[in-house]
């Protein structure tokens, strides 16, 4: 059997950044909300086309952002910070896409002045990505359809099921800060605490995506990579024990995107995932130790090619790592894909 083949993520700006003039036009006016929505069609469609016509497998859908895929979680979750309610409640003439924006760049208009959520760097690249608002008493709840509307599309316009991307629950509340509650500051509050409150609404997305037609379901959680407390690494093996008993039919491929798992090798590997993906571009130095200990029966989804800075990839050190990784896991367990998404990469490539 031959292996899979696997993208993260596909650039979601436009080869002639379409999506990002549709957006500033869309602020200053220009063009109608329909208008704006036909651009960022256009550049789904032509990115599904292109994984189709290159043999992709495994064809992301949900990695396009009109802004930043964090604050489309936040969205997608009810995260909204109560500070923007007026923007949906006192201007009927508003919609979902505008409270977006608004959390994005801020509201200063319509008798409002609502200042946007603070920006900060995505780990170690030049992406910047909007921090999530937690306070001690927060809700979660399905909030935007946007990602099975994308689904949807994405399934008629391929005739087949794409694999839909969404970032995990424990790396969602660690990108984000505590904050007060209008209640005051919580003691003692920390944003991991509210795993067991955020996780039943992951099961409920994972399971209507499920019943779209998904087959299988990305799910990144770059904390993986990353010096974890204990509280945290319990965390994980709440958060992925509940998916595991409350969301089968599905599968759900683990993504750590960031560099070695390092010490969290043994908990990526005990999560009861069906794949796991790891970069073994820049942490070529677990390999061993991953193949040592890989579950018998589960995918492996190999990070072989640049991402974030593309380069040209060094073929006969890439087909090392996959004959060495084929012998152990066998070749129809084998995926192979980039590092990370695609969507710093240069669109023109």
């Amino acid at each position: 059997m031959r292996m899979l083949k696997n993208n993260l993520g596909h650039p979601g700006i436009g080869s002639g950044h379409q999506l990002k003039k549709a957006c500033e036009d869309y602020w200053t006016g220009e063009i109608s909300r329909d208008e704006l929505f036909q651009a960022a069609r256009k550049v789904r469609v032509k990115s599904l086309k292109q994984h189709q016509k290159a043999g992709t497998d495994l064809i992301p859908c949900n990695d396009l952002s009109f802004y930043d895929h964090i604050l489309d979680m936040t969205l997608m979750l009810g995260a909204i910070p109560r500070r923007y309610s007026p923007v949906l409640s006192q201007v009927p003439e508003n919609s979902e896409i505008d409270l977006y924006f608004a959390m994005a760049r801020g509201y200063q208009k319509d008798g409002l002045d609502i200042p946007a959520m603070e920006k900060t760097r995505w780990f170690d690249s030049d992406y910047h990505f909007v921090v999530p608002e937690f306070t001690a008493n927060q809700r979660f709840k399905l909030f935007s359809q946007k990602a099975f509307a994308e689904y949807s599309s994405a399934a008629h316009i391929l005739g087949t099921s794409p694999k839909p991307v969404i970032t995990g629950p424990v790396s969602y509340l660690l990108l984000g800060k505590e904050e007060d509650s209008e209640y005051g500051k919580a003691e003692n509050f920390k944003r991991i605490d509210l795993i067991k409150r955020l996780v039943p609404v992951y099961v409920e997305i994972i399971n209507l995506f499920k019943g779209y037609g998904a087959k299988w379901i990305q799910i990144d959680e770059p904390f993986l990579g990353m010096d974890l407390q204990d509280e945290e690494k319990a965390a994980f093996e709440y958060a992925y024990m509940e998916i595991s008993m409350k969301c089968a039919g599905i599968k759900i491929l683990l993504t750590s995107c960031v560099g070695s798992l390092g010490e969290n090798t043994a908990l990526a590997i005990a999560l009861p995932v069906a794949g796991l993906h790891v970069d073994v571009m820049r942490g070529a130095e677990q390999l061993d130790e991953l193949l040592q200990r890989f579950p018998q029966g589960r995918w492996l989804s190999l990070g072989l090619a640049g991402g974030e800075r593309f380069m040209k990839n060094k073929n006969q050190d890439s087909l090392r790592i996959i004959e060495k990784a084929g012998k152990v896991i066998g070749a129809d367990r084998l995926m192979i894909a980039g590092y990370t998404a695609l969507i710093s990469a240069p669109v023109n490539l």
